[in-house]
């Protein structure tokens, strides 16, 4: 009889950020209280193949962030509803592969972050860390998610959607927006396919390349300011941590800065700030939180200008838990451990489930 609840990380999977994702998976891994809870790895390849990997040997090239790769395993598992949820069996001989607890799905970007797994998790009556396929889906996609915080009265950058690169003129959006624009999948995060563009050259190639990741894209006025970020954890009733400052060294924040050049940002954290100031980055990171439907754990990403306005970049419903992320530093220095992170983060995902089940399933 177990005694340990059994913790499956999933990680890896179909997404442009999958390698940040098996960074951030080793980390969860390293921090999980062994004496209160058993890991089981699930990695999942860019072809969407489920496999049960080895806690000893699951990575290649594990200190090199650009070779970083999951090691070829062997056990292909699929996550079924047989005689009790969290049954993994085995693809190669329809065999029982083990039990799974609770999921902690450490995925990043699109078929994991956006509310996929997060559904198929729900219909397997699988208990899983994070936010629900709503707000995973709000969070995921950024033009939905702006117009929600605006609705609610929460400040963002000013942007246009484009849905085919006709749709938009580098000379309308520089009428509408500005110069320089950013122009950005809407669905992807960790600074993938983004791009500055100062002219119709530089737009255009940030429009093509923004395309090749998302069938929409979205195209931001430039704020400058500071960029600032703060973590909230919590169910109904969340809570944020002191905020942090990214100051990037390369031209903006982007996906090189934040994972292959160990100097390609300066983390203050906590930020240099004004009291007043740190209180309304934290009252808005947790409106935004409640306002775009999230549950357990995020990161609101803002800018701050001279004149001390605010504007939420985004929201991350599955942070980056890499040895430099931002979420569980905060917290770090905040007063939570990253164990005792993780710690909560699970038992606010058995909260939830246990809410859920009590909630009635016919009518009479």
């Amino acid at each position: 009889m177990r005694n340990k609840t059994r913790v499956a990380i999933l990680f890896g999977g179909r997404s442009a950020e999958h390698e940040v994702s098996i960074q951030s998976a080793k980390n969860v891994a390293r921090a999980l209280d062994k004496n209160k809870y058993e890991l089981t790895l699930i990695g999942i390849d860019k072809k969407g193949k489920w496999y049960l990997n080895e806690v000893s040997r699951f990575l290649l090239e594990s200190q090199n962030p650009q070779l970083l790769k999951l090691n070829e395993p062997k056990r292909a598992v699929a996550l079924v509803q047989k005689d009790a949820p969290g049954q993994l069996v085995s693809l190669h001989n329809n065999r029982p592969a083990g039990k799974v607890d609770v999921v902690f799905p450490v995925l990043h970007g699109p078929y994991g972050e956006d509310g996929t797994v997060q559904g198929l998790l729900k219909l397997m009556g699988v208990p899983f860390v994070g936010a629900g396929v709503l707000g995973s889906a709000l969070g995921m996609d950024k033009d939905a998610m702006k117009r929600l915080l605006n609705q609610a009265g929460i400040p963002t950058a000013r942007f246009v959607v484009a849905h085919d690169p006709s749709e938009i003129t580098f000379e309308k959006a520089k009428k509408i927006l500005g110069l320089p624009l950013f122009v950005k999948p809407a669905n992807l995060g960790s600074s993938v396919g983004v791009r500055k563009a100062r002219n119709k050259k530089e737009f255009r190639r940030a429009v093509k390349e923004a395309f090749g990741f998302d069938r929409k894209i979205l195209i931001e006025e430039y704020v400058q300011g500071r960029e600032i970020e703060c973590s909230v954890l919590g169910n109904e009733n969340p809570i944020a941590s002191l905020p942090g400052e990214v100051i990037p060294r390369h031209e903006f924040y982007s996906y090189d800065a934040k994972y292959i050049d160990p100097g390609g940002a300066e983390l203050k954290i906590p930020a240099d700030l004004p009291k007043p100031i740190i209180k309304k980055v934290q009252k808005m990171a947790v409106q935004a939180f409640k306002t775009l439907c999230c549950e357990g754990m995020a990161r609101v990403d803002f800018f701050l200008t001279k004149n001390s306005k605010l504007f939420v970049n985004e929201i991350n419903t599955i942070p980056g838990f890499t040895s430099i992320s931002m979420y569980p530093k905060l917290w770090e220095a905040s007063g939570i451990s990253y164990a005792e992170l993780i710690d909560r983060l699970i038992q606010l995902a058995l909260e939830r489930y246990g809410k859920e089940k009590k909630l009635q399933t016919s009518y009479q």
